[in-house]
């Protein structure tokens, strides 16, 4: 038995995590937040990014019992200038990937509000997208309006 204490877009939860379950796992299954989406498994693709503390995490390889830190889901993202960028520049085409890639885009626009192509490829570079609008992904990023 191995119950866990989480910050979750600014809310507290508490569920139970088998030791050996992944983030994406809890916050799908127990949590509810289904935004966050399950594709490889294995930490390639990106499609499960979440952030903790700010950064990054590929939640599909993250053990649900070692996360500390603030949790932010792309349900958590609802109100940021980057989903209507994204929307605008038509980088959703399938949908599936978005998620991860607005999670990955959030942060670094934190960092950097006004990144260059560069920053922006780097940062973006764990994220795969299957329909190939990478261009419109590098569009949005750099026209979001904080």
């Amino acid at each position: 038995m191995s119950d866990v204490l989480l910050t979750v877009n600014g809310q507290s939860y508490s569920a139970y995590a088998p030791v050996g379950m992944s983030l994406a796992q809890l916050l799908r299954e127990e949590l509810g937040f289904t935004g966050t989406k399950i594709a490889c498994n294995e930490g390639h693709c990106g499609a499960c990014t979440v952030q903790i503390d700010g950064v990054p995490v590929l939640s599909c390889i993250t053990l649900a019992h070692n996360v500390t830190g603030e949790i932010t889901t792309i349900e958590g993202l609802r109100d940021h200038p980057l989903i209507e960028a994204f929307v605008e520049a038509d980088a959703v085409q399938c949908g599936f990937c978005t998620p991860g890639q607005v999670v990955s885009a959030a942060a670094l626009v934190a960092a950097t509000p006004d990144p260059t192509v560069d920053q922006i490829r780097h940062q973006m570079a764990g994220n795969i997208c299957r329909c190939g609008t990478y261009p419109r992904i590098e569009e949005a990023i750099q026209k979001w309006r904080g």
